[in-house]
């Protein structure tokens, strides 16, 4: 026998599209997207494609490349990753109740607390977080604020809602599960944040390669698997970015497959497993 012959795929996606779609990811959203993920933009497009009844993907490259049309956002919508659970990356969580809390007393000179979840996703990062603080007994007296952004303006709504499946939810340990109010979804088999925790959290679409309201000072950032889709460049502008925001001993967490470079910002110092510290001294290693 031969070899299987492949299936025509209904849309052509020509190099030069998929060199323009690369193009516009990066300069939008800082993305970079290589050969091996052209069969991913593909199936990903491809829905958008025929949602919208378009032969092909020059059709579709006119649409996003429209600065008046609506379908910019869905574009970067649907290449954008988002993968997320409760508490993942628990040593952080942690960290946050050891260490960023009484420092943050201290610091202030009065309960007060900042933190900035800059790609929330879904919403179980700032979620967590919010269950955090409320285990730690600070929700009450405390001045807590929990700033929720991402790019993807979809999964934004979905974590305003707070609603998640039970199945998002049955592997965590019977303390945290008293947060969720069960059966509080659209569907049967869901539940739902307890309105507590989403009242200390403000959910807003933020892209980071684009302007940032926000004041600050934060006395933790949250910036967790994100700069591994990012070239070196923009990696570094965007630590120095975040730095910028931080108060002094303030902390940046980053993801477990990531790192920063060594001279990516002087101001960081290394303080525990992809934890880091905006020197409090002044000190910027020149």
């Amino acid at each position: 026998m031969g070899a299987p012959v492949s299936q025509p795929r209904e849309f052509e996606l020509t190099d030069k599209d998929f060199a323009r779609i690369q193009a516009i990811l990066k300069q939008r959203s800082g993305i970079d997207v290589g050969e091996g993920k052209r069969l991913l933009v593909y199936g990903r497009l491809a829905r958008r494609l025929r949602a919208l009844g378009l032969r092909g993907f020059k059709e579709y490259l006119e649409l996003i490349e429209d600065p008046s049309g609506g379908e910019a956002k869905e574009f970067l919508n649907a290449l954008t990753t988002n993968v997320t659970e409760f508490f993942r990356e628990s040593h952080h969580f942690d960290f946050l109740r050891e260490r960023v809390i009484p420092e943050s007393l201290a610091f202030h000179g009065e309960p007060r607390l900042r933190i900035w979840s800059s790609a929330c996703s879904t919403g179980e990062e700032p979620h967590s977080i919010a269950m955090t603080l409320m285990r730690a007994g600070i929700l009450d007296s405390w001045d807590a604020r929990i700033l929720a952004t991402d790019i993807d303006s979809d999964v934004l709504r979905h974590a305003q809602r707070g609603v998640y499946s039970e199945d998002k939810v049955k592997k965590l340990k019977p303390e945290w599960l008293k947060y969720f109010l069960k059966g509080q979804g659209s569907q049967r088999g869901s539940v739902r944040v307890k309105p507590e925790l989403q009242e200390i959290i403000t959910f807003r679409e933020l892209n980071l390669l684009g302007q940032w309201p926000l004041r600050g000072p934060f006395d933790l950032i949250f910036c967790r698997n994100v700069v591994i889709y990012f070239d070196i460049p923009t990696r570094e502008s965007l630590v120095k970015r975040f730095v910028s925001l931080l108060r002094p001993g303030g902390y940046l967490f980053m993801g477990h497959s990531e790192s920063l470079a060594a001279g990516s910002s002087r101001e960081l110092e290394p303080c525990g497993k992809t934890a880091y510290r905006k020197r409090s001294d002044g000190a910027n290693g020149g």
